[in-house]
């Protein structure tokens, strides 16, 4: 799913300047923990968070992963969106919360990643 897509289905704004209008990813994953973040993501995802500190955007990095959705309205401060811009990170925020942006993706075609257990 193309990110624009993203940001449309969730009523999103968009906080980084750019956004590359081909970007895509493949899976969403949710977690306010960045420990499950490093075990299970991989850099075909897409990072949906309501922890709002910079190791958000160090975890995103470490994974290669390009795009970060704040829910609940969190708006990270000027220096997580600044270390998002260094890193090329996309970040986009929206209102609804964890549960209902999760929902609304699934809807709209986006999988999740399988882990195997």
């Amino acid at each position: 799913m193309k990110v624009i897509e993203v940001a449309d289905i969730l009523k999103a704004e968009i906080l980084t300047d750019r956004v590359n209008e081909n970007l895509e990813v493949k899976y969403g994953f949710a977690s306010d923990l960045m420990s499950d973040v490093l075990a299970y993501a991989n850099n075909d995802s897409m990072l949906i968070t309501g922890l709002n500190n910079p190791q958000v955007i160090r975890t995103a990095e470490m994974l290669d992963i390009s795009t970060v959705v704040f829910v609940r309205g969190k708006r990270p401060g000027k220096e997580i969106i600044e270390m998002a811009k260094e890193n090329s990170l996309t970040i986009l925020v929206t209102k609804y919360t964890m549960f209902k942006t999760c929902g609304l993706l699934v809807l709209n075609g986006m999988k999740g990643i399988e882990l195997n257990g």
